[in-house]
């Protein structure tokens, strides 16, 4: 086995570990030993943080439901589950930086928490809504795969954890919530400092959803609940339609919560118009008064306008700035008392200097689509033919993008229940609208569309069709809108994506827990990696494990033979070919790399292996070598 000092952990960050760590950092007084090791004195902690003596539990202000402590625990649990590339189903696969991943959404967060910590810009997701009839996802990472199995019985042939959730279950809504508890807390660590997470629901969970993202992202970095209009008519069979779904906005943080203008649109502009012939252009009047408020007495005073009238502020109200400031306004010609010199005074704003429009929470469907519209989108990208039920309208995803995305090549969005890919198709259709090449993280389960397994009315024509999984869907949606959009467009942007899919580790059982093995085992694995994985596998979670993002530029090289993979220039190389020696070590330091990884059985013999470490520690003192 290799040095520990040596070897790579490859499993995601332990959360609960590096929260106590925090915490000690704090409060060094609280920490004291477990029997897994370092942990914290919860009633010392406690009394830490209060200025009156704490002697028991307290009422206070939260949500609370049957399976919320699980749900925390669950999302600090570290998984040694990897990603693995699918080159088959992948566009671009070697230059395009957009993902779609494969997998339980829950693990693909844990797994991206090193390499896409705090770099989501956006984040938009339309969860399972809690109908009754819909799946949730069922989490327990403490059994094995076959006691889960016998407990639940829901396990598909593609290993999906899904469990239907009936309006007569006792935790109805306690199911519901602990399945998103985890998903939001990861989702809330991998927004940047100005990142922003949209998600769509309905009245069914709203006020829930809403409590929920108070407590993990905090209520004061909540932005705004939008209401879409999302029908054109009302369904008479109902005592009153619902017409709308929300879609929930938070900031990462309560500074960093800035959208961006929307555009003028036409009947915006047509009100902009030039009467007193101004050199600036054309420009449209906007009220001049402001409310009284804590406003100084500075804002009362009488307007004198050009016909000679004398016009005190309207009752109630107040001018909107001092008259020092308004006199400068009317010399540089930016006050408008109407053609005849005469009206209360208005300021005047050009056309020239418009950023836009703010955005406001009512967003109806000729604006930004409806239902229909979404189902339609996909049914005529898919040869008229009706494959999935209620995605949502391409236009109304395009805006959320629009609002939040700027000119920067380093932003990526990530929805991780991406359905039939509705936003990637998005991102597709903005990007070549506004040239600004975004890149976009997509995760879906590959849940089986097998007649009875979903309440997609859908699944026999995609049955039909040849699609197996929903994920099947997203994969061919993304293909088809990107040719679509290229042949209309011609826009240069990135139209490729990289598929990966979850799988289990790359690495034996025995790499993570030797312990459990005597000697004679151990001898038994003379390679610690699983034998149907490829070099190409390996690296994917060596990436993952040292935080490198999987869209970073790799070069494949051959040194001494051997085939070497060096990544972002030289933050890293790696070969996981056998026979690994001085020479290869020699070349491999003129490269001067920031890290090198073999596998640890890959050294001639281990002689060899300690010869190239020295060598390494000589001609590239600044590189750091691992093993696994």
């Amino acid at each position: 086995m290799p040095n520990s000092t040596d070897k790579l952990d490859l499993q995601s960050p332990d959360l609960v570990n590096e929260n106590i760590e925090k915490l000690a950092a704090l409060f060094p007084n609280c920490v004291t030993e477990g029997a897994e090791g370092k942990a914290i004195d919860f009633d010392l902690l406690k009394q830490e943080l209060n200025h009156d003596i704490v002697e028991g539990p307290k009422e206070r202000y939260r949500l609370e439901w049957p399976g919320k402590k699980e749900s925390i625990v669950t999302a600090n649990l570290p998984t040694t589950k990897t990603l693995r590339p699918v080159r088959e189903d992948s566009v671009n696969f070697d230059t395009t930086e957009n993902l779609y991943i494969e997998g339980d959404n829950l693990e693909v967060l844990k797994i991206l928490q090193e390499s896409y910590l705090g770099k989501i810009k956006m984040i938009y997701i339309d969860p399972p809504y809690n109908t009754g009839k819909d799946f949730v996802y069922k989490d327990n990472f403490t059994q094995d795969s076959a006691e889960y199995k016998e407990e639940s019985g829901q396990v598909d042939e593609y290993g999906a954890r899904l469990v239907q959730n009936p309006e007569t279950a006792g935790r109805y809504h306690s199911l519901w919530l602990t399945m998103m508890y985890p998903r939001l807390k990861l989702a809330r660590n991998l927004l940047s400092d100005t990142g922003l997470i949209f998600i769509s629901i309905d009245d069914g969970e709203q006020a829930n959803l809403k409590k929920l993202c108070d407590e993990i992202y905090g209520a004061e970095c909540f932005i705004a609940n939008i209401m879409w209009q999302k029908k054109t008519s009302p369904d008479a069979r109902m005592n009153i339609s619902p017409a709308h779904d929300h879609i929930l906005v938070y900031a990462k943080r309560i500074d960093g919560g800035e959208l961006n203008f929307l555009p003028l649109d036409e009947r915006r502009r047509k009100s902009f118009t030039n009467p007193d012939k101004d050199p600036r252009g054309d420009w449209a009047s906007v009220d001049l008064t402001g409310q009284t408020g804590r406003a100084p007495k500075s804002q009362f005073y009488s307007i004198t306008t050009p016909s000679g009238e004398k016009m005190p502020p309207p009752e109630g109200r107040c001018w909107a700035m001092a008259e020092s400031t308004f006199k400068d306004l009317v010399a540089d010609n930016r006050i408008w008392f109407g053609k005849d010199g005469g009206n209360r005074p208005r300021l005047k704003k050009f056309l020239s200097e418009a950023k836009g429009i703010r955005p406001w929470t009512w967003w109806d469907n000729k604006s930004v689509g409806h239902n229909q519209e979404g189902s339609q989108e996909v049914k005529d990208l898919f040869d008229g033919k009706s494959i999935f039920d209620n995605p949502k309208p391409v236009r109304l995803l395009q805006r959320i993008v629009q609002l939040t995305t700027n000119e920067n090549s380093d932003e990526i969005i990530l929805d991780f229940f991406s359905g039939s890919a509705s936003l990637a198709h998005a991102v597709f259709a903005q990007s070549a609208t506004d040239k600004i090449n975004r890149k976009f993280i997509m995760i879906q389960l590959p849940e089986s569309l097998q007649e009875g397994s979903t309440d997609f009315k859908a699944n026999s024509t995609a049955l039909k069709e040849g699609y197996k999984l929903i994920s099947d869907i997203g994969k061919e949606r993304i293909r088809r809108a990107a040719t679509k959009i290229k042949e209309e467009t011609g826009a240069d942007i990135d139209y490729g994506f990289k598929v990966y899919k979850v799988d289990s580790s790359n690495m034996q059982d025995v790499y993570y827990k030797p312990q459990d093995y005597n000697q004679g085992q151990l001898e038994a694995f003379a390679d610690n990696i699983k034998p149907d994985r490829s070099s190409e596998d390996l690296l994917t979670q060596i990436l993952l494990d040292w935080g490198l993002p999987l869209t970073a530029k790799t070069e494949t090289l051959t040194i001494q033979g051997k085939e070497v993979f060096k990544i972002a220039e030289n933050s890293l190389m790696a070969c996981f070919a056998n026979g690994v020696d001085e020479a290869l070590a020699k070349e491999l330091a003129q490269h001067q790399p920031l890290r090198v990884v073999f596998k640890d059985s890959g050294f001639k013999d281990d002689t060899a292996k300690e010869n190239v470490k020295q060598l390494l520690k000589q001609l590239s003192p600044n590189t750091e070598m691992k093993v696994i």
